[in-house]
């Protein structure tokens, strides 16, 4: 005996979907500058430098500086000056007294004769450091302002375009379920 059996069949829902792509357009202009420059700015100040020269040692070594400084020495040296001439006076007066012993006291007296004075020393100590020098050198002020770049920049916003693309979704295949029975003798 066969047993009768039902027979399904099922076709499935199919959807369809068509697309189309969107579009978009992006645009931005360059942004808006606006630059300005502050120049720096140098000040310079200076004095003037100095130099101060003193040449009164030099002339007074060269016997040509004041005169209170010439007749200071010759008052400090004039008792020294007038000791040593008696003492001289006093050589020569005994060279006189031995001219009995030979000789010719008289004529190397006469060799011995100054004409000049160098006794009398009125000129100052000479040296290479007679002159005295000093410099003030000049003062030097400087001043700076920085300059500086200003910038004003303005950013410019997207423009932005989109355009949507086409979507159509449908039903391409409607589902189904098919039930066949069988048959049935239905006879007895």
């Amino acid at each position: 005996m066969t047993i009768p059996q039902i027979s399904i069949r099922q076709e499935p829902t199919l959807l369809s979907i068509e697309a189309g792509r969107g579009r978009q357009n992006i645009e931005q202009s360059r942004p808006s500058m606006n630059m300005r420059q502050v120049q720096p700015e140098l000040r310079m100040e200076t004095t003037n430098g100095y130099l101060e020269v003193n040449q009164q040692r030099m002339w007074d070594a060269m016997g040509l500086g004041g005169h209170l400084n010439v007749m200071s020495r010759i008052y400090s040296a004039a008792s020294d000056i007038a000791m040593r001439g008696i003492a001289r006076r006093v050589e020569d007066g005994n060279r006189l007294a031995q001219i009995h012993l030979g000789g010719n006291p008289l004529m190397d007296m006469a060799a011995d004769w100054r004409r000049s004075f160098s006794e009398f020393e009125f000129r100052g100590p000479a040296s290479v450091l007679n002159i005295d020098m000093r410099y003030t050198p000049s003062k030097l002020s400087i001043d700076v302002t920085d300059g500086r770049v200003d910038l004003d920049v303005q950013v410019n916003r997207p423009v932005h375009h989109y355009e949507l693309g086409r979507l159509n979704i449908y039903v391409s295949q409607y589902g189904k379920v098919e039930i066949t029975p069988p048959t049935i003798d239905a006879t007895i």
